[in-house]
């Protein structure tokens, strides 16, 4: 609501008391005058990928297979009660009071001297005290390290002109004794490295230390690969982002490699912020399944209410290796001081910071995956039903951009239709696309119906001036329909083409049943795999399968779509496992498999 209380403030300053005063004009009745349509509803939840207007590679080879958006590394700091959200060659940054509305700030952050495409690669972000510092990734000598009191306002200015020692996926931490340190690095061969700095000068005290390097003959999750057992390179570790919590110093990094399912964040715990430090046995962050994969390289932060999160990068890796979306998960610590965060449903509808249920899965379920679809028309392979596989890397693609383009959706019954995510794809981008576009916008019409001829508008943004590249709604009532049809008005370059189409809501049917028979193999031979297999459920179009080291640390979780078996390859060699399984649909989740001891 404090969106419309500050938009009131303004419509109510145009007016003089006397006039306000004659036509009954008060700040209540202009917040609610704004919130009475579905167009300026605020939002409650909100969906992975995150809609923010991701700017393109401004790397012209890395581009070659067709111009993208791609961003990735991100870091969130909550400043004096506003998050800011820095990420990868974005010629600038986002700030957000609600974590749902995202504003850009244009700027860049390079000096004449620095004669490089990667802008802000992995920056890293600090705060010390009432200043937010930034500094891009460098093996130089010349990187400047900003500093601004006022970030909201996009004013910076130069902290150190030329940092001497420089760190690849830098990371800058502030301990509570106002003592400032510095972590880097980013190779198949080195590990992490930590140092103290002088907070005034930025200069090194001391040495810099070996944080950790990765284990992966113990840590399956750490095997580079797609299945983690493609060996052709040791795997990558990177993106290093201190927490700290109750006393002790939680030291998180990515790895094992940008481009893969597995993509996670690790956490290492020690009682300095040196170090020594000790592994959590299975990762943080992980997303093997789904919608959107992927849940490296970030950074954790806390909301306003002191709830934490964690911000880090889902991947598509389709026309470049490096072609990444952010998206954001519930995070926090256990009884034990066990760091976790949850991406079980991490794809689907989660609520806000500002709501009694922050961070918490709305249990609004996917209504139309796989279901059938229509079309406007189709270009080339890029059929129909890739809009709604629940595959972020493939897309459909109608045969040009122009108004008029639709897709439509059967959700197969009437449901109740809470929210709707579009996630647009890149199809024949303009070849100027290259860097961050302010001056682009998409525009549609989403109709509904219940019998697929009497259609009704359900929302309408043929006026839109926003881009809205991962576009999600939440309905401010919901609706009880069958059939959703999507219309383009303007695509902003490209064709109309969509990555995924996606329904939340509930099917008004029965939640699947109970998993009847649940098996995990593990042998001697490789203690870090699993066979994984399951009784079949008629009712089901997906699972979730949830482990961990105890029977009450099922962190970890994997959504399996379309099939009842899985090669799981992720765990600590050393350590007894715990397991279950849950069924879903499009009514909901059943009861979990009692869960399993795996030795």
């Amino acid at each position: 609501m404090h969106y419309f209380h500050r938009l009131a403030d303004i419509c109510l300053s145009r007016f003089s008391k006397r006039t306000i005063m004659k036509a009954h004009l008060t700040k209540l009745a202009v917040v609610l005058l704004l919130c009475g349509s579905n167009a300026f509803a605020q939002q409650q939840t909100y969906c992975n990928p995150i809609n923010i207007d991701y700017g393109y590679t401004p790397i012209p080879n890395f581009s070659e297979w067709g111009r993208h958006r791609a961003t990735a590394d991100p870091v969130i700091v909550n400043f004096k009660g506003t998050f800011i959200l820095f990420s990868t060659n974005q010629w600038g940054y986002w700030t957000s009071t609600d974590m749902s509305n995202w504003k850009f700030h244009s700027r860049l952050f390079l000096q004449p001297w620095n004669k490089v495409y990667d802008e802000l690669c992995a920056p890293a972000v600090g705060v010390l005290g009432d200043t937010v510092i930034v500094m891009g990734s460098t093996y130089e000598r010349d990187f400047t390290v900003w500093m601004s009191t006022n970030p909201t306002a996009n004013e910076w200015k130069p902290l150190v002109e030329k940092f001497d020692i420089g760190g690849w996926d830098p990371d800058f931490f502030t301990d509570d004794d106002g003592r400032l340190y510095m972590y880097n690095g980013s190779s198949n061969r080195y590990p992490l490295y930590g140092i103290e700095l002088d907070r005034k000068t930025l200069n090194p005290i001391g040495t810099r230390k070996e944080m950790y390097l990765l284990e992966p003959d113990r840590y399956g999750w750490q095997r580079f690969g797609e299945h983690m057992d493609n060996t052709f390179l040791d795997p990558f570790m990177e993106g290093a982002h201190m927490t700290k919590h109750n006393g002790k110093y939680y030291l998180q990094y990515g790895a094992p490699g940008t481009e893969f399912s597995g993509y996670s964040d690790g956490v290492v715990v020690g009682k300095s912020p040196l170090g020594p430090f000790v592994p959590q046995s299975d990762p943080l962050s992980m997303k093997l399944g789904g919608f959107a994969r992927g849940a490296g390289h970030g950074s954790t932060f806390k909301d306003n209410q002191g709830k934490y999160w964690h911000v880090s990068t889902i991947m598509i890796s389709v026309k470049n290796t490096f072609e990444r979306r952010l998206g954001i998960w519930p995070a926090g610590f256990d009884k034990d001081d066990m760091m976790w965060s949850s991406t079980a449903f991490g794809d689907y509808p989660h609520y806000l910071p500002d709501t009694d249920k922050a961070g918490a899965f709305t249990g609004w379920m996917l209504l139309n995956f796989n279901n059938p679809m229509a079309v406007s028309s189709t270009l080339g392979a890029f059929s129909s039903n890739l809009a709604n596989d629940e595959d972020l890397k493939t897309y459909w693609s109608a045969k040009t951009g122009d108004k008029g383009e639709w897709i439509q959706s059967d959700l197969g019954q009437i449901s109740t239709v809470h929210a709707i995510q579009i996630n647009y794809a890149d199809q024949d981008v303009d070849q100027d696309r290259l860097g961050k576009r302010s001056d682009q916008f998409h525009q549609y019409i989403l109709y509904h119906s219940k019998d697929g001829k009497k259609w009704e508008v359900l929302v309408d943004k043929s006026k839109n001036k926003t881009d809205i590249p991962h576009e999600y709604v939440e309905l401010e009532k919901p609706v009880q329909t069958r059939f959703l049809k999507l219309e383009n008005i303007h695509m902003p370059t490209g064709k109309f083409a969509l990555s995924g189409f996606r329904v939340f809501g509930h099917g008004n049917g029965s939640k699947p049943e109970k998993v009847k028979q649940f098996m995990v193999f593990r042998t001697e031979k490789d203690k870090r795999s699993a066979f994984i297999k399951w009784s079949p459920m008629p009712d089901a179009f997906a699972y979730n399968i949830y482990y961990g080291t105890a029977p009450d640390k099922l962190y970890t979780s994997i959504m399996v779509l379309g099939n009842n078996e899985y090669w799981l390859k992720t765990m600590d060699r050393t350590k007894t496992y715990y397991f279950t399984i849950e069924a879903i649909n499009e009514n909901g989740t059943s009861e979990w498999y009692e869960v399993q001891k795996v030795d």
